[in-house]
């Protein structure tokens, strides 16, 4: 997304973000360094600071949303590095979707936790 697409959408996000969805930060050495959002069994948001990325708090948010029911997630098709740390983690993708829940023309790759098709 450009800095102008990023600044249109800035109010959306903000307004989602403070919704009833739970969010629970992430911590690196008593300092907050993302978030993880989780609405039923989907993750519904995960961010960490880039300057900490490798530094396993991805991994640790997603064995806590494994743990509390997560087993989708939706990621956008234009952030190649997410579409491959949710591979690496253990999620497949299923299915694409040509435009992002609010009917902009951003693709998402919804993605599952692979027990989820054998336990359906």
């Amino acid at each position: 997304m450009s800095p102008s697409e990023i600044d249109q959408i800035e109010p959306e996000v903000r307004d989602y973000l403070a919704s009833a969805m739970p969010l629970w930060t992430l911590d690196h050495e008593g300092t907050p360094t993302g978030f993880l959002g989780l609405a039923e069994n989907e993750i519904a948001a995960l961010f960490i600071d880039p300057a900490l990325h490798g530094q396993g708090l991805g991994r640790q948010a997603i064995d806590y949303a494994l743990q509390n029911g997560a087993r989708t997630l939706k990621v956008n098709e234009g952030n190649p590095a997410a579409l491959g740390f949710y591979e690496h983690m253990g999620f497949r993708p299923i299915k694409r979707q040509a435009c992002d829940d609010a009917g902009r023309p951003y693709p998402l790759i919804i993605m599952e936790w692979p027990d989820t098709a054998e336990t359906e």
